[in-house]
């Protein structure tokens, strides 16, 4: 198991949540479970694995299922082999857990961003120093002459001096050992990297499913289909909604723009401020996503039809009398582009979150009223 500064944030787990090697319990990834289960009863299991899917949908929350599993799995063969397993559940009181769970499970490598050359910060990539490390794992002879797992969290962050010397071990791998590398935007992996990987996709989540994975975190959910759609079936995604108050700001959104063409300056305003201030950094990255989601799904109700579900009351009903046809959803794809290209120039020269807002809102009520 790979050793990082302990005075650093771990790079592989989202702020306000649990890391995913304390979440044993995952939801809605049924088909890739089975996909894994099937490919090890075969006996011919594959030493890679590209773990791919939208980020938040429990890629690394199934990568280290997967590593539970292999790690507690006794060896096969014999007359008295045990049956085939009928899941990847590892028993909970398994001592393959907890020594996960502590980082010490001695078959294990966490592959992640390590700490940078002051120690001050972690690194803005993987950097091949931490795969020497993997190299040096790889070596040493399994303590119990089993099968070894490296989890690669998250592959697309590898630079390229790591990615060339992660693609040579992944070409002569070592015996008994599974590769599982977790991608959320696999394109950016070197064409050598995936081919000498099988991919098992991660799916977005249906509503009951992220209601019980936001319930094991200890979020309940009052609108889960509402939920789901605006984060797009993602876990991850949705604790931010959640904890940031999403739905209400999304809602608040969807209220401005469906009184068009009347504008309700006094409400525009209060939005604006909603993301205005330091300590509402997150809330304003936040604000400037759902913009982007907001016109997103109003460009789709021009050649789709009206969104469902909806995620915000009256959203459809909006959207229906925004977007009439293809000619408007062209419209509105084009703004897309244009206010995210203006709130990456606002950020980036630090203008006033509300001022930005507002601006947008103005632009979005503008298109509307035309």
């Amino acid at each position: 198991m790979s050793a990082d500064a302990p005075d650093l944030p771990e790079p592989d787990c989202a702020p306000g949540a649990a890391h995913p090697r304390e979440t044993l319990r995952l939801y809605g990834q049924g088909r890739a479970d089975g996909d894994f289960l099937g490919a090890f009863a075969t006996g011919r299991l594959h030493h890679g694995w590209l773990i791919t899917g939208p980020r938040g949908v429990g890629k690394a929350t199934l990568a280290w299922r997967i590593a539970r599993f292999l790690l507690s799995q006794a060896d096969p063969g014999g007359l008295f082999a045990a049956p085939p397993p009928a899941s990847l559940d590892t028993p909970p009181d398994h001592p393959v857990i907890r020594r996960s769970i502590a980082l010490a499970e001695p078959r294990l490598f966490l592959l992640r961003r390590g700490p940078n050359e002051k120690g001050t910060a972690l690194s803005a990539d993987i950097r091949v120093d931490e795969v020497r490390r993997l190299k040096g794992f790889l070596q040493l002879s399994a303590v119990d002459g089993g099968r070894r797992v490296v989890i690669v969290d998250a592959a697309d962050e590898l630079n390229v001096q790591a990615a060339n010397a992660l693609l040579k071990l992944l070409e002569e791998p070592p015996a008994a050992v599974t590769f599982l590398l977790i991608a959320h935007q696999p394109a950016r992996l070197l064409p050598t990297i995936r081919s000498r990987c099988r991919e098992l996709r991660a799916a977005t989540l249906e509503p009951a499913d992220m209601a019980a994975a936001l319930a094991q975190a200890g979020i309940e959910v009052q609108a889960p289909e509402a939920l789901a759609a605006l984060a797009c079936g993602s876990v991850g995604a949705a604790m931010r909604i959640t904890n940031l108050d999403g739905l209400d700001l999304y809602a608040r959104l969807v209220g401005l723009m469906a009184a068009q063409p009347r504008f309700d300056r006094a409400s525009a305003l209060a939005f604006s401020d909603a993301a205005a201030g330091a300590a509402n950094a997150a809330r304003f990255d936040l604000v400037l996503d759902l913009f982007d989601l907001f016109l997103t799904r109003l460009a789709r109700t021009g050649v789709a039809g009206a969104p469902f579900p909806e995620a915000a009351p009256g959203e459809a009903a909006a959207f229906a009398r925004l977007a009439l046809d293809a000619s408007d959803a062209r419209r509105w794809a084009e703004l897309q582009q244009e206010l995210g290209a203006r709130a990456r120039r606002g950020r980036a020269v630090n203008l006033d979150p509300a001022a930005l807002v507002m601006d947008m809102v103005l632009h979005i009520s503008a298109a509307a009223a035309a």
